[in-house]
């Protein structure tokens, strides 16, 4: 029978028994009292702070989920994080900041840019919005990768879980699984929600993490401009430019989120688990606590070397972030001149979106892949060189197909594009135009009468008549055999 006492109203269950009932059912783990439990485990035996203890563990094992990682868990803590800090809810009056930043941003690219506005509704977030518009494809982009990770962890803390504890489990796999999931699920959430504090608008990553929507943070746009000595308004607009550019570009190319959302997935999906430091880290893990679990997890747990597949998809992925950004980069600059200080927030701009920004770290420690455009100048250069060369509407067609986008060799040379892509071209018309004319019939069959006088004519000439003339005209006969 259990040591606890009975909950009749004068003498209430301590904290801890109630979690171990809620844990395991019935009137605890297996009728153990929390002072038991707690010296055969090891735990501290101060029942508020395992009451705390448990209600981690408790969320985590007995959380259901058909998924390996438990995604509720993951958007929970991801509200929790963004909700953190300051969050405060949208105003009427910052909405309409937003929507005539945006809306003046649209006109300011329209001398810019071949592709037309998108009549998208400009829409002001907080960073809780912000989570809920790109929770979907946060999971879509780390489902891979969180797969392994969970699969990983339920592993090594099967391993390195006390006896005790797997006794009164009974060996209990499906725990262990849904707490693997469970971990990593937290951890992703709070990478994502700590994002949330540093983006300042829907693409401001690069990526549609949200679709087809146009959206300013702006507590972030605030947090951006602090320090840079220009007025908040301009930081708006400028700021407003940048995802009003990326708006019309995902827009007005529909196969581009697609292309990009893929490299990401194709790169997740290779990743491998480094069984043995997860392992080594497990060593370091008490599985009653949490917390200790999400600090030896944020250190990373995936192997430093990639396969041939991976570096082809981080390579495609890297450049063409490198090309949206330098495209969006090279417009906002053109769109925003008329602000005095458009040079030096482009410069603080660039210099954010190349180093990340800490939560930006933590993410790519989590999943082992970053989302930064490493050679955004040299793209920015690129599609400078190509407006000069073709014209704004030359330079926007160049995104009509993924096959036309210039590559990371391209990025070497960004003056030298423009040429090479005209030899290319030329050669695609020659052949074109040869199989043309082989497909219509106008290639004779015959050789022409310039190349009549080979052997074929020698067969119709008579004999050598002595004086030295074959019949040949023009001395061909001489050079034969």
């Amino acid at each position: 029978m259990s040591s606890n006492p009975p909950n009749d109203g004068e003498n209430p269950k301590d904290p801890l028994s109630e979690m171990l009932a809620k844990l395991f059912g019935g009137e605890g783990a297996g009728g153990i009292s929390p002072e038991e439990l707690a010296k055969a485990t090891g735990m501290p035996s101060d029942p508020q702070s395992l009451a705390m203890m448990f209600q981690q563990v408790q969320a985590m094992m007995s959380s259901q989920s058909d998924a390996p990682v438990n995604w509720q868990l993951a958007h929970e803590n991801a509200r929790q994080a963004a909700a953190a800090g300051n969050d405060p809810s949208i105003t009427a009056a910052r909405a309409r900041e937003v929507d005539e930043a945006l809306r003046l941003a649209e006109m300011w690219l329209d001398p810019v840019t071949d592709f037309p506005s998108t009549s998208m509704i400009g829409r002001a977030w907080s960073r809780a919005e912000w989570v809920e518009e790109t929770m979907d494809t946060w999971k879509r982009l780390t489902e891979p990768v969180a797969n392994s990770v969970a699969f990983a962890l339920s592993s090594a803390l099967g391993e390195q879980m006390p006896e005790e504890m797997k006794a009164m489990m009974g060996g209990a796999q499906s725990m262990l699984q849904n707490m693997g999931g469970a971990l990593f699920g937290m951890q992703l959430g709070q990478a994502v929600g700590a994002l949330s504090g540093e983006v300042v608008s829907a693409s401001d990553i690069g990526v549609p993490l949200a679709g087809k929507q146009m959206a300013m943070l702006p507590a972030n746009v605030d947090s951006f401009g602090e320090g840079l000595d220009v007025p908040q308004k301009e930081v708006m607009l400028f700021l407003a430019v940048r995802e009003a550019a990326h708006a019309r570009l995902f827009a007005h190319v529909p196969w581009l989120s697609g292309h990009l959302l893929g490299a990401i997935e194709s790169f997740a999906r290779g990743i491998h688990i480094d069984m043995g430091k997860i392992e080594e880290l497990a060593r370091d893990i008490d599985p009653t606590n949490p917390e200790s679990m999400q600090e030896a997890l944020s250190h990373g747990v995936f192997m430093p070397q990639r396969s041939p597949e991976q570096d082809a998809a981080l390579e495609r992925l890297e450049t063409t972030l490198a090309l949206v950004e330098g495209w969006v980069d090279e417009l906002s600059a053109a769109a925003a001149q008329n602000l005095p200080s458009a040079s030096a927030l482009r410069e603080t701009v660039r210099r954010r979106r190349a180093t990340g920004g800490p939560a930006e770290h933590a993410f790519a420690s989590l999943v082992g892949l970053e989302l930064r455009p490493r050679r955004l100048r040299d793209a920015a250069a690129l599609w400078s060189h190509l407006e000069e060369d073709r014209g704004i509407a030359g330079r926007d067609a160049i995104w009509a197909h993924p096959d036309l986008l210039p590559t990371a060799e391209d990025l070497d040379d960004p003056s030298g594009f423009g040429g090479r892509r005209k030899l290319i071209e030329a050669s695609e018309e020659d052949v074109d135009a040869a199989l043309q004319k082989l497909l219509s019939g106008d290639y004779d069959d015959q050789p022409s009468d310039a190349g009549q006088s080979g052997p074929e004519a020698d067969s119709t000439d008579g004999p050598d008549d002595g004086n030295g003339d074959s019949g040949d005209e023009g001395g061909n006969a001489p050079g034969r055999s």
